[in-house]
């Protein structure tokens, strides 16, 4: 639910609240988490990610998940040793709590990745990405081709009337990605919101992307509130600058709880 025109645009929502014991967290991974980096495999996870998840992991008793474009492999190996509930591919692939997975796997329109690929020899500095049942265009070396990858992986999927009916074009962060329209981090948060231990709780979306929107809409929509990370239009009632700045908020969350912690061993 809309709070006033200041959810849409900057200088936007005021900083969020703490976040409470009852809540149910749902966190992005690429620039929520950690920096956006040129290439996918170069980003740097920073020292505070594993320790604060793991305090927030135990605070929240389990109720946690990771919401990522990225496959559960590779979250898997950059939060290593954790292993938390997680969603990937953009809900493609879901890990429940208990470490159950569902895959909602299709093939990618063959025009389409091969019209990514092509871009991607004729100019370099373009990067192809293969996700699960996806695949994704990243431009960030060469942002003046932003426009064309945009058009040119268009007019692909509309050669293909069915695929088009299937599949859709997301823009995000100096990258043009195709993901199936059946498939969303906000349906993966709406699964979650069914299961343990997340029912019952205040949900809480924390996301820097377009494609986080879906998510953000799905928390707000029972009640909970989501955080925008750094700039750009948002439903979110919340917004955080940038990932220092929610290192900053995970990090008074986590300490919180190491402090209740504390307090109740003490003799």
């Amino acid at each position: 639910m809309r709070q006033g025109s200041n959810n849409n645009v900057l200088p936007g929502p005021a900083d969020p609240p703490g976040l409470p014991s009852s809540a149910s967290l749902f966190l992005d991974f690429d620039g929520t988490l950690v920096s956006l980096a040129s290439r996918p495999q170069d980003v740097s996870v920073a020292a505070w990610v594993v320790p604060t998840l793991q305090s927030l992991g135990h605070k929240l008793q389990g109720a946690l998940a990771i919401v990522s474009g990225r496959p559960l492999t590779a979250i898997d190996a950059f939060l290593h040793p954790l292993l938390f509930a997680a969603a990937g591919g953009h809900g493609v692939e879901r890990r429940s709590a208990s470490g159950q997975i569902e895959v909602r796997e299709a093939p990618p329109p063959t025009n389409v990745v091969s019209c990514a690929r092509l871009l991607a020899t004729l100019h370099d500095g373009l990067l192809v990405e293969s996700k699960p049942s996806g695949v994704a265009l990243h431009y960030r070396l060469r942002p003046e081709l932003g426009v064309l990858c945009r058009e040119q992986l268009a007019q692909a999927l509309a050669a293909s009337p069915d695929a088009a009916l299937e599949w859709e074009l997301l823009d995000g962060h100096f990258v043009c990605e195709l993901k199936q329209r059946a498939v969303s981090k906000g349906g993966a948060v709406r699964a979650y919101l069914s299961e343990a231990p997340f029912v019952g709780r205040l949900p809480v979306f924390v996301g820097d992307d377009v494609t986080d929107e879906d998510g953000i809409r799905a928390v707000q929509a029972v009640g909970g509130f989501g955080i925008r990370v750094g700039p750009g239009r948002s439903e979110a009632r919340y917004r955080l600058a940038d990932t220092d700045a929610v290192a900053a908020w995970l990090g008074r969350a986590a300490a919180d709880a190491t402090s209740a912690e504390r307090k109740e061993h003490a003799p």
